[in-house]
Formats: C-alpha cells, sequence, structure tokens
C-alpha cells in the first residue's frame, strides 16, 4: 500500500497550467473546518442563533450542530421568513444538460470516472442544438451546461460553443465543468454563461486525497479557487456545494457555508448559491487501490432528508439573501415541501445521461447517479402552484 501511495501525485500541489492567485480564503475555511466541534454547541447556543435578525458565524455553526435537532420546525419556521422576505412566494425552475460523459478524473464515488466501464458520448454541435431545442420547448428559460471532466474530449472552446447554442435559447446559462483559469472563464462569460457551479465534494483535504486518485480533480487547492477564478473571469455568479455523505457532512456544511460567506465579502457583486447534493447510487461500485468499498473510504454516513433540511435551513438564515437548490437527487415530497422554505431553485424534466432530450439525438451515454425525481416540467410547475407559489422561468432582464 506504501508504494501505490508514493506513485500518487501530492493533491495539495499545482499540476503545470493550474492558475495560482493570491487568496487567503482557503486557509480560513480549512482552518475553521478542523476546529468545527459540533457537539460543543449548547440549546442556549441554537436559541441565540435562532433569536438574532443577523446570524454570525458562531450562529451558523450552532444552527449546523445536534443541538439544533430538536428546534429544527422552529428553525424552518425562520428560514420561511427569511425566503419570502428575500424571494417573496417565487420558485425558479431550470433543467441541467450534460454534453459529454468523458472523464480524466478517477473519482472513486462518481459513474463518471474514468475507470467504469460505461458509455461513453459526447454530444456533436448538431445534437446539442436539438437537445437544447427540446428543453426550450417545454417552456424554461435557464439551463445548466454540464461535461464529465476532460479537457480532451470537452475542451473549452466546445464548451463556449454549447453556451453560444443556449444562448439562442435560454436568458440564463450555467456551468458545470471542470474547473479553469480565469481567463479561460473570461471567454466562457464572452460565450453567453452566466454563472459557475463547482462542487468541492468535501472540504476534508485528507479524505479528499482518498476519494480522487488520479487526474486534475485530484489537486484539493485548484478546485477550492475556481469559484474565485470565475468571478475574476466576469461571471456574475457561483455556487457552491459540498456532496453531503462523503465525510462529516456537518462540518463540510460548515465549510461550504464559510467557503461562500467569505467570497461574498471579498466580492460584493456576485449573486451567491448553494446546491445540497446528497450521495446517490451509481451504475458501477467503484474499488479503490485498497480493495475496499467505497463506503469504507468515506469518513461520512448517510445524510438523513432532516439533516439535509437542517442544512438547508442553516445556509438560508446565515446568507437570507442567498439562492438555494434543491436537486432530483431528492425524493418529490421532499422537493414539494422544501421549496418556500429555505429551497428558490428547483430543478425538472432531469436527466443525467446524455442525448435523452430530444427524440432526434438516436446515441445514448450513461448515467452520472440515479435520480429520485423523474417529474417533468409540466408536472413540477403544477405542483409550485398547488403549495400558493409562484413558478419562475427567468428572473434576469439583459439591457
Amino acid at each position: 500500500m506504501k508504494d501505490e501511495r508514493q506513485k500518487l501525485v501530492n493533491h495539495m500541489e499545482y499540476m503545470e497550467g493550474m492558475e495560482q492567485i493570491d487568496s487567503d480564503i482557503m486557509e480560513k475555511v480549512i482552518n475553521a473546518r478542523d476546529n468545527y466541534q459540533a457537539e460543543a454547541y449548547t440549546a442556549q447556543d441554537v436559541r441565540r442563533a435562532i433569536e438574532h435578525d443577523k446570524r454570525t458565524i458562531e450562529d451558523f455553526a450552532a444552527l449546523l450542530s445536534p443541538a439544533a435537532d430538536v428546534f429544527l420546525e422552529e428553525i424552518a419556521g425562520k428560514a420561511k421568513k427569511e425566503t419570502e422576505r428575500h424571494f417573496g412566494n417565487s420558485v425558479y425552475m431550470f433543467t441541467p444538460i450534460y454534453i459529454s460523459n468523458y472523464c480524466e478524473n478517477y473519482c472513486i464515488y462518481c459513474g463518471f470516472n474514468c475507470r467504469n466501464q460505461i458509455r461513453r458520448m459526447k454530444l456533436k454541435k448538431t445534437e446539442i442544438e436539438k437537445e437544447m431545442a427540446a428543453i426550450a420547448g417545454t417552456g424554461l428559460e435557464e439551463i445548466l451546461i454540464l461535461t464529465g471532466e476532460s479537457r480532451a474530449q470537452s475542451d473549452v472552446s466546445y464548451i463556449g460553443e454549447a453556451c453560444k447554442i443556449a444562448r439562442s435559447y435560454f436568458r440564463m446559462v450555467g456551468l458545470e465543468v471542470y474547473p479553469m483559469n480565469t481567463e479561460e472563464y473570461a471567454y466562457l462569460q464572452s460565450c453567453g454563461a452566466d454563472y459557475v457551479t463547482v462542487f468541492q465534494e468535501t472540504y476534508d483535504s485528507d479524505c479528499y486525497e482518498t476519494l480522487h486518485l488520479s487526474g486534475h480533480k485530484r489537486i484539493f487547492p485548484y478546485r477550492f479557487h475556481a469559484q474565485e477564478r470565475a468571478l475574476r473571469g466576469g461571471m456574475r455568479g457561483v455556487a457552491f456545494a459540498a456532496l453531503l455523505g462523503l465525510a462529516d457532512f456537518s462540518r463540510d456544511a460548515f465549510a461550504t457555508g464559510l467557503h461562500a460567506y467569505y467570497i461574498q465579502r471579498k466580492y460584493p457583486h456576485a449573486e451567491i448559491s448553494f446546491s445540497c447534493p446528497r450521495l446517490r447510487p451509481v451504475k458501477t461500485m467503484t474499488e479503490s487501490f485498497r480493495g475496499a468499498r467505497k463506503e469504507e473510504l468515506m469518513g461520512g454516513k448517510e445524510v438523513s432528508e432532516r439533516e439535509l433540511m437542517k442544512i438547508m435551513c442553516a445556509y438560508r438564515l446565515f446568507m437570507p439573501y442567498a439562492g438555494i437548490t434543491v436537486s432530483t437527487r431528492e425524493r418529490a415530497e421532499f422537493r414539494n415541501h422544501v421549496i418556500g422554505v429555505a429551497a428558490t431553485k428547483i430543478s425538472a424534466g432531469v436527466s443525467t445521461g446524455i442525448g435523452s432530450h430530444s427524440e432526434e439525438v438516436k446515441r445514448q451515454g450513461d448515467n452520472q447517479f440515479e435520480i429520485a425525481d423523474e417529474r417533468n416540467v409540466s408536472q413540477v410547475f403544477q405542483a409550485i402552484k398547488e403549495q400558493g407559489l409562484q413558478p419562475v422561468m427567468n428572473d434576469y432582464v439583459y439591457v
């Protein structure tokens, strides 16, 4: 095992071509995460956090602690008031489109990882347009473009062409692709991209090293600073997430919130949002170089819906103006419940496979993970209305 570890690239050292920026945010976030002791917070700390009009970092920490569990209904009530205050009764709708599932990373929990024997596919330009036309036909006006993390198969110019096509069909274009340098983000912004989402996966550096065995994604600091490079490249907004369940979820949620908080303070113009994904089953159960099952490598545990609700409400109370997305990783019943309480954005008509929106695209690529909510756009639209909320396709006007 020692010899095999020696073959691995140092996950804290930048690879050639990776831009390094002058920022102290990673050090502050990681130090805070490592020192966070959730069990140290009391009911009194939670009560204080609930009663404050503006929550401090300490309040946020208390809201994520086990002591907050018995206050969840009250916390959710406060979160709902903050959501209504900043977003009214609006719930924004979008869908993701996967245009390629080629990947050069070996991440043992992901269905796209380079060791998995899945059907790989990359959409051609004409196929991207057919897929986007089909999605636009549902009435959606925002799209999130995703790829596997392979520069060889999905280079920046390829993603840029997808952004240009998307701009002709949609008013909002987001990206969830591999981390890039500032000038590359600037190019994609010029092609029509509005915001960038990056999952740090886990903010536990040791766990991160164990889960990401090869590829550019192995480099922890380059991924961490992606949002800051995106903002420097002119992106209007950035989204943050940890994949809950890989490591200690309370600490990862705490670090995610702090990461967004410090970015907001440094770039006050930035539009900040959170995604709250839980670990989902994948098609291939990859084994590591140690021959262990993936669950045994992870320092986390399964995150319950109640715990997920607590995290989302804590984000809302800590950063009340931030968007919060609930994905189709969650059951329809849970998604119906959380919109209007803490979540402000919901996906619909989702597929995590390649080429599955248009009947004109005959080829198919395998899914990244299993989704739990398979409702189409009209079904989600109706579910939002039935709760007395207003489904919104776009809230941004270009002048």
